[in-house]
């Protein structure tokens, strides 16, 4: 992609490597679709689909751009024989779409999605769910997560959640000597799918629990597993051991950096920092960050494991738990370079992914909104997808969604 064409859309990405970068303009919808595939050096692009408002709609080719190379980092670290992409729907105002207009939507998404022939296999994210996947899969083989009674293998936030637990242990084992979470004071900043499945784990874990939302609705979850309620503005000023993030992106900045009162972030929110100097920052303050692309890969694992090379819950368990170890290796990388935690990752994924072979990069932006995808037959109501004509893996692998 030319410096050219990045200033004249105004996009806020440093060195994009990406492939490939498609903007389509859904004929059913008339929504603005945003697909990107930053790799598939390891094996077809991985990664979700984004349904958002951005008042901006620059922004929202700059947010699946920056998605997908955090995907191409999660999938290396997590050894799986997966690139990085993302898919992000552009909404004009907040509220999503729902019944027919949101079916049209969903069926765009997939005619892009099959356009790509296989390179791109896209699960759920913010905005979507799995039973969209099925929608979605109504138009194209390359999705996963669909609902369990669909053949898919379902949500995917209580497998991000046990990742996320198996990081936690991993952190406090680097910051206190101990992996255990028992009597650990941990903040967790939101409440939602993943983060109320981290807090009841959290909970049977032992540790005590500070435990904001910016939906009041969820105080009952803080009151079924005993966590103290702060409000939002609060959660980063509380004193814990260990903040978690697992709510949108962007927390972590300059202004918020020096208002930590935690000894360690470990959390399963992507793109946690609103820029990689922001990484020097906590390390500065003595505050070690746990890179969001290994703590969230739990998802990503279970659902490709699942649907995409049959492995057993054992194995699949194993992976989790490896997450933990992955963090440890990041770790110690950090601390022999005597650089950051988020640094020292990014080195890890790039040399697994230097080991793969590439189709030769060629970042385009692809304006396609004058010409709607080819239509094709709407499919019966009786159709279904099987997670086995998705792409696979072709060899064994050593995670998001």
């Amino acid at each position: 992609m030319t410096a050219a064409l990045m200033e004249a859309l105004d996009l806020d990405v440093p060195e994009p490597t990406h492939e490939l970068v498609q903007v389509v303009r859904g004929h059913r919808s008339g929504l603005a679709i945003t697909v990107a595939v930053h790799s598939t050096a390891l094996g077809p692009a991985a990664g979700g689909c984004r349904i958002a408002h951005y008042p901006v709609p620059a922004s929202a080719i700059t947010d699946a751009m920056r998605l997908a190379a955090a995907m191409t980092e999660k999938n290396a670290l997590a050894g799986l024989d997966h690139g990085g992409a993302k898919a992000v729907v552009a909404l004009p105002t907040a509220t999503r779409p729902t019944g027919a207009e949101r079916t049209a939507l969903l069926h765009d998404v997939g005619d892009a999605i099959e356009l790509l022939g296989g390179r791109y296999i896209a699960g759920p994210d913010v905005g979507s769910a799995p039973v969209d996947m099925s929608v979605i899969g109504e138009r194209t083989a390359h999705v996963c997560c669909r609902p369990v009674e669909d053949g898919g293998s379902g949500d995917s936030s209580v497998h991000t959640a046990r990742g996320t637990l198996a990081a936690l242990g991993a952190v406090a084992d680097e910051v206190f000597g101990s992996p255990e979470l028992a009597g650990r004071t941990v903040g967790v900043v939101g409440l939602g799918a993943v983060g109320g499945h981290v807090a009841r784990l959290l909970s049977r874990a032992g540790a005590r629990l500070v435990v904001t939302d910016v939906d009041p609705a969820t105080r009952r979850l803080a009151e079924e597993v005993g966590a103290t309620w702060v409000e939002p503005d609060d959660a980063l000023t509380a004193e814990v051991d260990i903040l978690v993030p697992a709510a949108l992106g962007g927390l972590l900045t300059a202004r918020t950096v020096p208002l930590l009162r935690c000894a360690a972030v470990a959390g399963p929110a992507n793109n946690q920092l609103d820029e990689p100097a922001t990484a020097r920052l906590l390390a500065a303050r003595g505050v070690l960050w746990a890179p969001d692309v290994v703590v969230s890969a739990g998802g990503v694992i279970h659902a490709t494991g699942v649907e995409l090379r049959g492995e057993s819950e054992d194995r699949i368990a194993e992976r989790l738990s490896g997450i933990g170890a992955t963090l440890r290796e990041v770790f110690d990388l950090a601390r022999a370079d005597r650089t950051t935690p988020a640094e020292a990752a990014t080195e890890l994924a790039r040399q697994r992914v230097h080991r793969g072979t590439s189709y030769p990069a060629h970042a385009v932006v692809s304006r396609s909104s004058l010409t709607a995808p080819r239509p094709q037959p709407e499919p019966s109501a009786h159709r279904t997808t099987s997670p086995t004509n998705a792409p696979s893996s072709t060899s064994p692998t050593a995670q998001e969604n």
